[in-house]
C-alpha cells in the first residue's frame, strides 16, 4: 500500500471507470479471450510433486541415481491370487496377456510366467544360457502342477520377484519405456490400453488382477485431480450462490457475482496456461478458491450499491461511491489474503512457489473484475426494487451481535479464562502433531487403485522403490567377491527390516550363477567360495544373456551397483528409523574410505521434501506475519495496536495445530497450507474491526467503551456474512476423494470460524481491558489512509 491511495485517487478512478465502461469490457473481454487461448497450454503433473529445491543434496543424489540407471519409477506390477489360475485355460490366457502387453511399443519389457528365463549352464561351451521356463502351452492340471512345484521351490531367484510362495501368489512386471514414463503417451497408453485388456481378461477368466505401481497410480491419481477440478468449480458456484442469494434474495445480483467468479475461473485457468504451470493437487483448488474469496469482494460491492441506492436514489452517485468508498476496503482485504498466499513464494519448492504466484496473482485479479464488472453491468441497468432492498433491514442477525455484544460487555474474565484454557490445551496438542511424508497418504482411499497398494504391501511388502547405489570407486569393482559378500550382509538386513521387501541385486544373479553351475540344484543358491567364483565367473563372462542381466544391477563400468527393495507406506517417523538403521548398518559394512553408499528413491525425495517443506512454513508464515504486521503499522502507526491486532489471529492457527495433533491429522504438503491461507484471510476481520473502532473513537470523544460497542455492532453483520460465506466455500473442499485435500477444506473452514469469534470476541475485550494503554491520540493517530467512508464514521 502507498500514501497516495487515498479518497481524491479512488474518486479519479471512480471516474474513469464509469466514463470508459464500453472500452473496459471490450478490455476485459480482449483479455478473457488471450488467457482463454492459453488454456491450450495447461499440463496436467505427470510424476510426483518434487517438493525439494533441484540443488538440494538429496535431489542431486537421486538425479545422479537417475543418469546411472535411468528411470527407477518405470514399473507396473499385476498380481492374482486365486486358485483358479492354475488351469490351463486360465494360465494359458494369463501367459497369453503378457504376450499382448509385450507387444505394445510403450512396452520397454514384460517378465512373467510366459517369457521367464532360467539359466543353465552349457557344460560344452563352458557358458551360460538363458533357457525358456515354458517350451510349449500346458494343456493339463497335472502339466501346470509341475510348472508350478518347479517355480515356487526351485528357482528362488524370482521369489518376491514373480512370486510369493506363502500365499502363491504370481505377479508379472511391466516395464514402461523410459523414454514416455513421464510423458501423456503414458496416460494415453494406461487408459486406452492396458486398463481396457486387464478388464477383458477379467471378464474371460472371473479372476481379480490387482495392479500398482508408480506410473499407474500415478496416472489414475492424476486423472483423480483432473476430475475433482471441475466437481470443485461447480460445487463452489452452487454453495457461494445459494449463500448470496439468501442474504440478497436477488436473482440480478446472484447473477452478476456469478458472471465475476466465472471469468476470474477462466482467468486462473489461463495464468497456468500463460506460466506453462502444471496442474497439480494444489494449483487444482487455485480456480474454486478464487470463487470462494471473489464472492465476499461481491458481496461488500452490491451491498455499498444497495444502500447508496436506498439513501439518495441516485444511480450515478450510488456507482461512484461504490468505487470510491469501497475501493480501499476490498483493496487491503484482497492485499493481505493475497501476502497469505504469496508468502510460500520465498519457499525453495517448486510446488508451493508456483502455487504462491498464481493464487496471489489470482486474488488480486478477482479484485480487479469484482471493482470493474460489478459497477460498470449495474450502470447499464434499472435502479434495483425495493423488494430487492429488504435485506438491508433484516433483523434475524441481531440476536447474533447482541449475544456478542452482552458477552464482551459482561463475561470478559470468562472470554479471558476459556481463551487461556484453549491455549494451553492447543499447546499440548501442538506437541502430538506429526509430519507425514507418504506418498500415498493423500490418495482416495475408495479408489480401487488404493486397494491394490494395500494388497501388494501384504503380498509383495510395497511398491515404492527404495534404492541404495554403491560406488565401489574401481572398475569393475562390484564383482569382486568382498564386495559381494558386503551386499549380501546388507541385504540379509534389509530382509530382516519391517516394512521392506526382499531386495534384488547383482548378489541374487551372482547366486543364481552358482545355482545354474550346479546344474539347478536350489540348495547352491548362494554366494560362490573365492575358489568357485573364478570358475563361475569365467562362465558368466562368455554369457550375452548373463551380461544383459547384469546391466540392470551395474553401471557400464562395473563400478557402481545397485540395490533395490520396496518400502510399504509408513509414518515418517517409521521410515526415518528405517533410513537410521540401515545408514548404521551401511557404515559398519562398507568403509568409507573403500565406498561411496547412498540411499534414494521416491519415496525418501518425498518424505525429506515434506520434512524441508515444514521448514519453509515457518519461514513463509513468519514472512506473512511480518508483511502484515508492517502493513498495519503503516495503517495504524502505533506497535500496540499492532501486537493487538496480531493476538486474535494468531490465537486461531494455535488453536488449528492443536486440533490437527489431537485429532492426529498430521504435517503434510497439502495441511501446510492451512495456516498461511488462514491467516492471510482472517486479518481481513481485524483489519475492518480496528478501522471502526479508530473512527468511533474519533465521532465519540475517545470514549472506549461506547466505541467498541459501536464497532462491534457495526461490523459484526458483514464479518458474519463474509464468515459464512468462506466457512461454506472452504467446506467444498470436504468433498473430495484426496485426503488432504478434505483436511485442507476442514481445517480452513474452521480457523475461519475460530478466527471470526476471536476477532468479534476475544478483540473487543482486549480492547476494554487494555483501553487506558491504547485509547488515546497518541496510540491511535490519524491513519495514513482510511478503510472505511466518510458515511460510516
Amino acid at each position: 500500500m502507498v500514501a497516495w491511495i487515498s479518497k481524491g485517487f479512488w474518486e479519479r478512478v471512480a471516474r474513469i471507470i464509469l466514463r470508459n465502461r464500453i472500452l473496459i469490457l471490450l478490455i476485459i473481454v480482449g483479455v478473457t479471450v488471450f488467457l482463454g487461448i492459453q488454456w491450450k497450454n495447461m499440463r496436467f503433473t505427470y510424476t510426483e510433486a518434487n517438493l525439494l529445491p533441484d540443488h538440494h543434496p538429496v535431489n542431486v543424489q537421486y538425479n545422479k541415481f537417475l543418469e546411472t540407471f535411468g528411470e527407477e519409477g518405470n514399473l507396473i506390477v499385476l498380481a492374482t491370487k486365486d486358485p483358479a489360475l492354475f488351469t490351463p485355460r486360465n494360465f494359458n490366457l494369463w501367459n497369453k496377456l503378457s504376450k499382448q502387453l509385450n507387444a505394445f511399443p510403450e512396452v520397454d519389457l514384460v517378465v512373467s510366467t510366459d517369457n521367464l528365463k532360467e539359466l543353465s549352464k552349457n557344460t560344452e561351451k563352458q557358458e551360460f544360457e538363458l533357457k525358456p521356463f515354458l517350451d510349449h502351452h500346458p494343456e493339463t492340471k497335472a502339466a501346470i502342477d509341475t510348472l508350478k512345484n518347479h517355480l515356487f521351490h526351485e528357482l528362488p531367484f524370482y521369489e518376491s520377484l514373480l512370486f510369493n510362495k506363502k500365499n502363491q501368489t504370481i505377479r508379472t512386471a511391466v516395464y514402461i519405456d523410459k523414454e514416455i514414463v513421464n510423458t501423456p503417451v503414458r496416460k494415453d497408453f494406461i487408459f486406452n490400453d492396458f486398463i481396457p485388456l486387464i478388464e477383458k481378461f477379467e471378464n474371460k477368466t472371473g479372476l481379480k488382477v490387482h495392479v500398482s505401481g508408480m506410473p499407474y497410480i500415478r496416472t489414475l491419481n492424476s486423472q483423480n485431480i483432473i476430475d475433482e477440478i471441475g466437481g470443485f468449480i461447480l460445487a463452489a458456484l452452487g454453495v457461494t450462490s445459494l449463500i448470496f442469494f439468501f442474504f440478497f434474495r436477488s436473482f440480478r445480483a446472484t447473477f452478476i457475482s456469478m458472471i465475476v467468479v466465472i471469468i476470474g475461473v477462466m482467468w486462473a485457468f489461463g495464468i497456468l496456461g500463460l506460466l506453462h504451470y502444471e496442474i497439480t493437487v494444489l494449483t487444482a483448488l487455485i480456480p474454486p478458491l478464487i470463487i470462494v474469496i471473489g464472492i465476499p469482494n461481491c458481496i461488500f460491492l452490491i451491498n455499498k450499491y444497495q444502500q447508496e441506492v436506498k439513501k439518495h436514489g441516485n444511480q450515478a452517485k450510488s456507482l461512484q461511491r461504490v468505487i470510491s468508498k469501497v475501493g480501499n476496503a476490498t483493496l487491503m482485504t484482497n492485499a493481505t489474503t493475497a501476502i497469505g498466499f504469496a508468502s510460500f513464494i520465498v519457499t525453495e519448492s517448486k510446488l508451493l512457489k508456483e502455487f504462491g504466484i498464481v493464487a496471489s496473482i489470482n486474488i488480486l485479479a478477482i479484485f480487479i473484475l469484482s471493482l470493474l464488472i460489478i459497477p460498470i453491468i449495474y450502470s447499464f441497468m434499472s435502479l434495483p426494487k425495493k423488494r430487492h432492498l429488504k435485506h438491508l433491514n433484516k433483523r434475524w442477525i441481531g440476536g447474533f451481535v447482541n449475544w456478542m455484544e452482552q458477552t464482551v460487555r459482561h463475561k470478559r474474565i470468562e472470554i479471558f479464562v476459556c481463551s487461556l484454557i484453549l491455549l494451553v490445551a492447543s499447546i499440548i496438542g501442538i506437541y502430538q502433531m506429526k509430519i507425514s511424508g507418504s506418498i500415498i497418504e493423500d490418495m482416495p482411499k475408495s479408489a480401487d487403485f488404493f486397494d491394490d497398494i494395500r494388497f501388494f504391501e501384504k503380498e509383495f511388502d510395497g511398491i515404492m522403490p527404495l534404492e541404495i547405489m554403491i560406488d565401489t570407486r574401481r572398475k569393475n569393482g562390484v564383482l569382486k567377491l568382498s564386495t559381494l559378500q558386503r551386499m549380501d550382509k546388507l541385504e540379509e538386513l534389509i530382509r530382516e527390516t519391517p516394512g521392506l521387501s526382499k531386495p534384488i541385486s547383482v548378489v541374487n544373479l551372482v547366486k543364481y550363477s552358482k545355482q545354474a553351475y550346479y546344474n539347478g540344484n536350489p540348495t547352491y543358491y548362494q554366494l560362490p567360495s573365492t575358489q568357485e567364483n573364478h570358475f563361475i565367473l569365467s562362465y558368466a563372462k562368455k554369457s550375452s544373456g548373463h551380461t544383459d542381466l547384469l546391466r540392470s544391477f551395474i553401471d557400464s563400468t562395473g563400478q557402481i551397483a545397485r540395490i533395490t527393495t520396496f518400502m510399504k507406506d509408513m509414518g515418517t517417523d517409521q521410515m526415518e528409523e528405517v533410513q537410521h538403521q540401515l545408514k548404521t548398518n551401511i557404515d559398519k559394512i562398507f568403509s568409507k574410505d573403500r565406498y561411496d553408499v547412498s540411499m534414494t528413491g521416491k519415496a525418501l525425495v518425498f518424505m525429506k521434501g515434506t520434512k524441508y517443506l515444514v521448514k519453509n512454513l515457518v519461514i513463509s508464515l513468519s514472512l506473512a506475519i511480518l508483511l502484515i504486521a508492517i502493513f498495519m503499522a503503516y495503517m495504524f502507526r502505533s506497535f500496540k495496536m499492532i501486537i493487538i491486532s496480531l493476538i486474535p489471529n494468531l490465537f486461531p492457527l494455535i488453536i488449528t495445530a492443536g486440533v490437527m495433533g489431537f485429532l492426529g491429522i498430521p504435517i503434510k504438503p497439502s495441511t501446510i497450507l492451512v495456516f498461511s491461507i488462514a491467516f492471510g484471510i482472517s486479518v481481513d476481520d481485524t483489519i475492518h474491526f480496528l478501522a471502526k473502532y479508530r473512527q468511533e473513537l474519533v465521532s465519540n470523544g475517545w470514549k472506549i467503551r461506547r466505541s467498541v460497542f459501536a464497532a462491534l455492532r457495526e461490523t459484526g453483520v458483514s464479518m458474519f456474512y463474509t464468515s459464512i460465506v468462506l466457512f461454506f466455500g472452504f467446506s467444498v473442499f470436504m468433498t473430495s476423494s484426496f485426503g488432504g485435500t478434505v483436511a485442507l477444506g476442514g481445517l480452513v473452514s474452521s480457523t475461519l470460524l475460530f478466527a471470526m469469534l476471536s476477532n468479534l470476541i476475544l478483540l473487543p475485550s482486549l480492547l476494554l481491558s487494555l483501553e487506558k494503554s491504547i485509547a488515546n491520540k497518541q496510540v491511535l493517530k490519524e491513519p495514513n489512509f482510511d478503510v472505511l467512508t466518510d458515511e460510516d464514521k
